[in-house]
């Protein structure tokens, strides 16, 4: 048995688990160590990074003592640190007006010392997120060279790395997005490397995986994503950054086709994100479900995770459009996606809206309206450049090629868009694509042609349970006539198709001139007949089944 008093067993105990990223066992033995016997700057130093890890309310109270302690001990650096992370951690929480004063507080104590230090670094980096986040991105792009200068010259690598990001993230907000991305995988670098702290890795990757997206630069996210994954399995107790990295993760299972993967993950990043209490991000991920929702045929759950996701500060388009136009609504579409262009001005947000755009304007005939997209589309992919909006331009391009009666013009952008989503390895656009190949293939009259590419593109969607778009390409494929009803009574049919149409008992109740109890008991009889359980899985039914409402078909030639 240990001699030692147990103020020093827990302390020991506390260095040890913190020297290997189990957070909760050294926030446990460094706040018992505290409770026998106030810590010393370093130990609590180290208490403040730990309860920063685990997310804990306690690490604003726990990085004020130190900050106390370190004026005490007349340590002005160590102070000015603490004054720094404190005003991070309360812009975090969108608290401005403290976060500023604690900023503010740290620049006047280095002034009244009159110390030459790299803390000086570190107090310019609140400066540079503002200029960025005014629209500033010169400003910024200057601040943040001081930044890596001054730590290069105080050989502190986190402040370096810090400085790297922002540079990153100043020249992709000038334009220049291959140079902003060389600087953040510099960065990134030195995380991999495991040269730099715990905080000062998570804040990169969340940083440069952020910057990827906004690029477009799917092929640079799914490396970082994965590194960040590895990342925080090696942390599990930890809390922070675990949020993002599931939710970066079901973005990109949903492209890769994996999809009950990404509603799973997408789920466990709502809770994670719960925990730390970002609520834009919430809206992202319960966005994210309803997309799949959407792509399933689930339209009842897809609208009701859209209005969510709207509640949570994340803007519902281009999915709520798109899910509108699925189920027949063109007109209230094309009012929605005309809106959202009109309130958006970056060319990121833009581009997802004006695929979208395409494809409504298409369907209600407006031929002319989908041209303009396509040209703005186009230039936005030539600026970022990558795959992935080439991906998304050519298949628009094609598609109103193919309306405008241009369809051996239409296959060259078509064949493009295709090869470039199996780049990507993202299967269901690729079938997407296919079936306006198949398009094309039939209007030229060839048969076996047409014949192959909605096959594929049918087993695709099959495969992946994209019951309205395997119902538009089986009717293009003409296999939509005597379809089974599974022993359903016309009556029972009827009910059916309203649930595909994402109509609720009620609504479906008005329509029919019945009452909610007895739409109740028809949808339980379909339940029983089709041997299923959820209105999502009767919508599915519906569409494979021929059984659901007509529908127009996005970016279909008209």
């Amino acid at each position: 048995m240990s001699t030692q008093p147990i103020e020093i067993q827990e302390l020991d105990r506390g260095r040890e688990a913190y020297d290997r990223l189990a957070w909760n066992a050294a926030f446990e033995s460094l706040s018992e160590a505290d409770r026998h016997q106030r810590l010393g700057l370093d130990d609590l130093e180290r208490l403040a990074i730990t309860a920063s890890m685990l997310g804990r309310d306690e690490v604003l109270s726990i990085t004020e003592r130190v900050h106390r302690e370190a004026r005490r001990a007349g340590d002005v650096r160590r102070a000015v640190r603490a004054a720094f992370w404190l005003g991070m951690e309360l812009g975090d929480r969108g608290e401005w007006s403290q976060a500023g004063g604690w900023f503010a507080k740290a620049e006047r104590e280095l002034d009244e010392g009159k110390v030459d230090a790299v803390e000086r670094g570190y107090l310019l980096l609140p400066t540079g997120f503002e200029s960025v986040a005014t629209g500033d991105p010169d400003a910024a792009l200057a601040t943040y060279g001081e930044v890596v200068t001054i730590g290069e010259r105080f050989a502190d690598l986190d402040l370096v790395t810090l400085g790297r990001v922002g540079r990153g993230e100043a020249l992709i907000a000038l334009g220049d997005a291959r140079r902003g991305m060389t600087q953040l995988d510099e960065a990134m670098v030195a995380v991999i490397a495991g040269e730099v702290s715990p905080l000062i890795a998570g804040l990169v990757y969340c940083s440069v995986i952020g910057a990827c997206q906004s690029t477009f630069d799917l092929r640079r996210a799914q490396e970082w994503t994965a590194a960040l994954s590895d990342w925080c399995d090696r942390q599990p107790d930890m809390v922070p950054y675990r949020g993002q990295c599931l939710l970066s993760r079901a973005q990109l299972m949903q492209l890769r086709g994996q999809w009950s993967d990404a509603e799973r993950e997408a789920q466990l990043a709502r809770e994670r994100l719960k925990v730390q209490r970002m609520d834009r991000e919430i809206g992202d991920a319960v966005y994210q479900q309803a997309e799949i929702h959407r792509l399933r045929g689930a339209f009842v759950e897809a609208e009701a995770a859209y209005r969510q996701a709207s509640e949570h500060g994340r803007s519902p388009e281009p999915g709520l459009a798109q899910l509108r136009l699925a189920q027949g609504q063109v007109e209230a579409a094309g009012a929605m996606i005309r809106r959202a262009l009109g309130e958006a001005g970056d060319r990121r947000s833009r581009a997802w809206l004006l695929e979208a755009s395409v494809e409504i304007a298409l369907a209600a005939g407006d031929v002319a309206a989908a041209r303009e997209a396509v040209v703005e589309l186009r230039s936005i992919a030539s600026a970022f450049g990558g795959p992935f909006l080439e991906a998304i331009a050519e298949r628009a391009n094609g598609a109103v090629l193919l309306a405008k009666g241009e369809t051996a013009a239409a296959l060259t952008p078509l064949r493009r868009s295709y090869a470039a989503w199996k780049t990507l390895d993202a299967p269901f656009e690729a079938a997407r694509v296919r079936v306006l190949i198949g398009q094309a293939c039939r209007t030229l009259d060839d048969a076996d042609g047409a014949a192959l590419e909605f096959e594929a593109a049918c087993r695709t969607f099959r495969e992946l349970g994209a019951a309205p778009d395997l119902a538009r390409a089986e009717a293009l494929a003409g296999r939509t006539s005597e379809r089974p009803s599974g022993g359903l009574t016309p009556r029972e049919v009827e009910v059916l198709r309203l649930v595909a149409s994402g109509k609720t008992n009620r609504s479906i109740a008005g329509e029919l001139v019945l009452s909610e109890k007895t739409v109740a008991r028809h949808l339980s009889n379909i339940f029983t007949k089709l041997g299923i359980s959820s209105r999502a899985s009767a919508t599915a039914y519906a569409y494979e089944h021929g059984l659901a409402a007509g529908r127009g078909s996005p970016g279909r030639a008209r």
